[in-house]
């Protein structure tokens, strides 16, 4: 279960993610394209190009990568920056059941 009591931020990167990439894989990509520092306290949400599958990078006392995938239907997940520049908790826990 995500432990999301000391997250304030959800970040989604729009358009598709390779998820074949790891902690050390995602990271880079929240520095670079994000231009974030992934020990923030927040969650950085990337989704694949089906739009059934989400990984979740997120730091507590280690980095953890959360894998959901979704078995008959598809994730409502924006396409441009400025549908995922950021969203806050209760639009993140919409996105997880408005599927």
């Amino acid at each position: 279960m995500i432990n999301i009591d000391k997250v304030n931020k959800v970040y989604l990167a729009c358009g598709a993610t390779n998820l074949r990439r790891n902690i050390d894989g995602l990271s880079p990509i929240v520095k670079t394209e994000f231009k974030l520092n992934p020990f923030e306290k927040a969650l950085f949400v990337f989704c694949n190009k089906q739009m059934n599958k989400l990984k979740i990078l997120h730091l507590d006392e280690g980095f953890w990568l959360y894998y959901y995938r979704l078995e008959k239907s598809r994730f409502k997940w924006p396409t441009n920056k400025a549908e995922a520049l950021r969203i806050n908790l209760e639009e993140f826990r919409w996105l997880l059941k408005g599927y």
